[in-house]
């Protein structure tokens, strides 16, 4: 009895293993299907475009946006000039003095009232070339030097 329940036993994994296996004709089955997809030819997609419209400019706005110009704040030491207004256009920042005071000289040269202040939390001198009393008059100023100073910016003292 038990070599028979061992034999039946035997005979049910035996099956239970041939009856999972995949089939050669239906992995050919799928290659080919996938193949056939493959040869068609794509369909090609046109475009919808909308038709332009033109339509004459009748009024132009500006818009002054001195108010989303960024404005670094730090605290600073007035080292060489004449004194600061509120806002300052800064044009150079040195860790060597005598680089700031050569491009201090440069600036002067070429009509500006420059200065130099210094921030110790940094340790970097700051060459200024323009200072204004609001933050739209500095803004403009900086524009007109990013041309000549790409990296120029706006300081506020704290």
């Amino acid at each position: 009895m038990k070599k028979s329940m061992v034999l039946c036993a035997g005979v049910c994994v035996a099956l239970a293993f041939t009856s999972c296996k995949s089939k050669e004709s239906a992995y050919k089955k799928m290659y080919d299907k996938a193949q056939a997809k493959h040869e068609q030819p794509a369909q090609e997609v046109t475009p919808v475009v909308a038709p332009i419209v033109e339509k004459p400019a009748t009024e132009t706005t500006v818009v002054d946006n001195s108010d989303n110009v960024a404005v670094r704040t730090e605290d600073f030491t007035l080292i060489s000039g004449s004194g600061l207004s509120n806002f300052s256009v800064v044009v150079g920042s040195f860790s060597v003095k005598a680089n700031a005071e050569g491009l201090q000289r440069q600036l002067k040269a070429a009509g500006k009232n420059a200065q130099i202040v210094f921030n110790s939390e940094r340790n970097l001198y700051r060459v200024v070339a323009t200072t204004f009393a609001t933050k739209s008059e500095a803004a403009q100023s900086r524009d007109q030097l990013v041309g000549q100073y790409p990296g120029a910016w706006l300081l506020y003292k704290k």
